[in-house]
């Protein structure tokens, strides 16, 4: 997999954001398939920064209401990557 293919989006909230100040940790919107070496490699290669550790976690969808029913959002996988002392990431 390409690291574009890897990593979504970054995600930007709350609880990340405090993350990243604390804990040098961002969090990322991934690829379902990948695999934590490859959201390493992915995240060293797209931001240039050294990876200390990798964290997923499978979000699942939430169901929602429509006109003709209930339906299910798809599932997501989300990964928190926290970094070595001397990285950062600029996020905006």
């Amino acid at each position: 997999m390409e690291p574009t293919d890897v990593i979504v989006r970054p995600l930007v909230t709350e609880k990340g954001t405090h993350l990243q100040q604390t804990r040098n940790a961002y969090t990322f919107e991934v690829n379902p398939a990948a695999t934590k070496p490859q959201i390493k490699s992915a995240v060293e290669k797209l931001y240039d920064v050294r990876v200390r550790d990798v964290r997923t976690m499978v979000r699942k969808g939430k169901r929602h209401r429509t006109r003709t029913g209930m339906t299910k959002r798809p599932d997501w996988k989300r990964a928190v990557v926290v970094l070595d002392d001397n990285s950062k990431i600029e996020l905006f």
